[in-house]
């Protein structure tokens, strides 16, 4: 198979043709015998001053700065669970400090808070019995 070749100039006299609305595309494509299907559009797009083959977006009034607003949301819930760790850790080092000032360990402590029972195995009254059915 030949690779056929074109000049610029021949291709800026298929351009200015589609241009002017002599004819479409794909007419000066039949006119000069052009093999590929998407050639003369590709040229017009290349060589051309910019009126076919721009791709145009549009939006409606709501999607302008969808992706603005996209971003700073994604940049406030970035910083709340920044801050919701720096909680979290002075949380924890509030609690290894106060398991040390009650000389109890953490893992003990833990336990006891998570079987229902209060921190020294004292249970708190009336704390089971609220979830009245």
């Amino acid at each position: 198979m030949q690779a056929i070749r074109y000049s610029k100039g021949f291709k800026m006299q298929c351009v200015r043709e589609v241009e002017a609305g002599k004819s479409c595309a794909y007419a000066v494509q039949r006119k000069y015998k052009i093999k590929g299907s998407a050639t003369v559009m590709r040229w017009v797009r290349q060589w051309g001053s910019g009126r076919y083959g721009k791709i145009i977006r549009v939006e409606k009034a709501h999607e302008v700065n969808e992706v603005g607003q996209l971003r700073s949301e994604l940049r406030r819930v970035k910083e709340a669970l920044a801050d919701t760790h720096m909680e979290l850790a002075l949380e924890q080092a509030f609690l290894t400090v106060a398991c040390e000032e009650l000389d109890q360990s953490l893992e003990d402590f833990k336990k006891s808070t998570l079987a229902g029972g209060a921190p020294g195995g004292r249970s708190r009254p009336g704390v089971e019995g609220d979830l009245a059915v």
